[in-house]
């Protein structure tokens, strides 16, 4: 067996229970960064905290699309299947979960399921690595959120993040309750952006 494959959830189950919760506690504060504690080796140019969102979240019965530096490691693809049996997609459109490591890159939400009026939860969740996440304090080109889980506005920013990335999300927040949801991942954090959240900027 490659040495990668090995390198999964030093506990798979409390890992993946933690993990687990980092991301619901994410998606239920947006903007919020939440502490994500892991221990993974994942191959490049995967991230860790990307890898445990992954291994926490997907199944077999999950199908997963990589974007083309994840799709272009053959090791990603062996790890993923390894670690979570997750059937790997072709297209955006087929996955219930999108795992993107160049946001500057990314397809147009649209490119994703989108989900149903009777049927909003059958739409794609996207776990996007960063680099880190911005300071409000000091930050200039912070987006202002508001919506669900936050108290009156707050001020949020993440990097590297895809072009017109308030228009997409303002566009995104349009089709509610329709609409993808992000999970971004990066420098030992989980921060969640759901499709009920108002993102402006400035």
């Amino acid at each position: 067996m490659p040495a990668a494959l090995a390198l999964g959830f030093r506990d798979p189950v409390f890992d993946a229970q933690a993990s687990f919760r980092a991301a619901m506690w994410a998606l239920a504060r947006p903007g919020t960064p939440c502490p994500l504690d892991v221990a993974l080796a994942p191959p490049a140019p995967l991230a860790p905290e990307a890898a445990a969102l992954v291994l926490a979240l997907c199944d077999y019965e999950t199908p997963l699309w990589l974007d083309a530096p994840l799709a272009a490691a053959p090791e990603v693809a062996e790890f993923l299947r390894f670690h979570t049996g997750a059937p790997l997609v072709g297209k955006p459109g087929e996955a219930r979960f999108a795992l993107i490591a160049d946001p500057r890159e990314m397809p147009g939400f649209e490119a994703f399921a989108q989900g149903t009026p009777e049927f909003p939860d059958a739409s794609a969740t996207l776990i996007v690595q960063v680099e880190g996440f911005t300071d409000e304090r000091f930050a200039d080109d912070a987006f202002t959120l508001e919506g669900p889980g936050i108290e009156g506005s707050a001020r949020f920013g993440a990097a590297p993040l895809p072009p017109g990335f308030a228009a997409r999300m303002a566009a995104n927040r349009a089709l509610f309750p329709r609409g993808v949801d992000l999970l971004l991942a990066g420098a030992g954090h989980v921060a969640g952006l759901p499709r009920s959240v108002t993102v402006r900027e400035g």
